[in-house]
């Protein structure tokens, strides 16, 4: 029987250019810790170059490399601008790994509910532009809260419905989760080498939490790390690299941890919910958000 599979796993990366949004703090910045172990070049893609260098500088060298960019991915204009930067440079993986979670009612810049702009529409955008760069793979970061998720492709800026962060939240990573397969589905008719996943953490305490309201009520909370079920961003980020890195994962795959509820555990293959698996509201949604962000990935349904 096999063992579990674990960061010791991953091989080699010397030669691969990896992009990751959000790199410089919690699960991002465990995956481009071990990534540049590895030998990879990491470009991390921060809303903040400042933090971006720090956390560079914190990671170090090690076998490989890194270089800070700037994107925000709230605006679909930052996002051309990071892509512009990148043109025509090969990526081996991009790492969809930036968002927000259950923040307030808000608008972006271009005036989009902001967990859909900067967890959907920036992401979307970045990978559509980019992905006749990309040599390897897409991962798309999703979570367990996927699942009370409901997509409404008539008013996905919620411009018609009562807000609630949760929702909206949940809704933001299950069309992350729902893109990824998408792309999966295209890049194979489309006869492309390139492949798509999706990947959620699991149960991670990580920037992500410390500096907005939390998922759960305080005293649910402070029960899941009294009892340890909680796990660090080093352990949240091992289905990510799993997703990132493993060579022998079939395209479409969604990785997640393998304990009780998926909160903690080894990564491997995971299900997700009915809705997720919906195909034609997968490509409606794929077709809104090239609607939305003006932007065509040219892969064809």
């Amino acid at each position: 029987m096999r063992s579990a599979w674990s960061v010791q796993d991953v091989g080699d990366q010397s030669g691969r250019t990896v992009l990751v949004t959000g790199a410089n703090s919690g699960l991002g910045l465990e995956l481009t810790r071990t990534l540049v172990s590895r030998g990879a070049h990491v470009v991390l893609a921060c809303r903040d170059v400042a933090k971006g260098e720090a956390a560079a500088s914190a990671v170090g060298r090690g076998a490989g490399s890194t270089e800070v960019a700037r994107v925000d991915l709230s605006s679909l204009d930052s996002v051309a601008e990071l892509a512009n930067t990148l043109r025509d440079r090969p990526i081996d993986v991009l790492v969809n790994n930036a968002g927000i979670m259950g923040v307030p009612p808000r608008r972006s810049v271009d005036g989009h509910e902001l967990h859909w702009a900067t967890n959907v529409l920036g992401p979307f955008a970045l990978t559509a532009a980019l992905l006749p760069q990309v040599r390897d793979r897409v991962v798309w970061v999703s979570s367990q809260m996927h699942r009370i998720g409901r997509i409404d492709l008539a008013d996905p800026d919620r411009e018609h419905r009562r807000y609630e962060r949760w929702t909206a939240y949940g809704t933001s990573k299950l069309a992350d989760l729902m893109l990824g397969y998408e792309l999966a589905r295209r890049l194979v008719l489309a006869g492309s080498p390139a492949r798509s996943y999706a990947a959620h953490p699991g149960y991670a305490i990580t920037h992500l939490q410390r500096h907005t309201a939390l998922a759960l009520p305080a005293p649910g909370e402070w029960l899941l790390q009294r009892v340890r079920v909680a796990q660090d961003a080093a352990g949240g980020a091992r289905p990510l690299l799993h997703a990132a890195t493993a060579a022998d994962l079939p395209t479409g795959s969604y990785v997640g941890p393998s304990g009780p509820g998926e909160l903690t555990g080894a990564p491997r293959v995971v299900g997700s919910s009915a809705a997720s698996r919906d195909r034609e509201v997968q490509r409606r949604l794929w077709q809104r958000c090239e609607q939305m962000t003006g932007v065509s990935a040219g892969l064809a349904d």
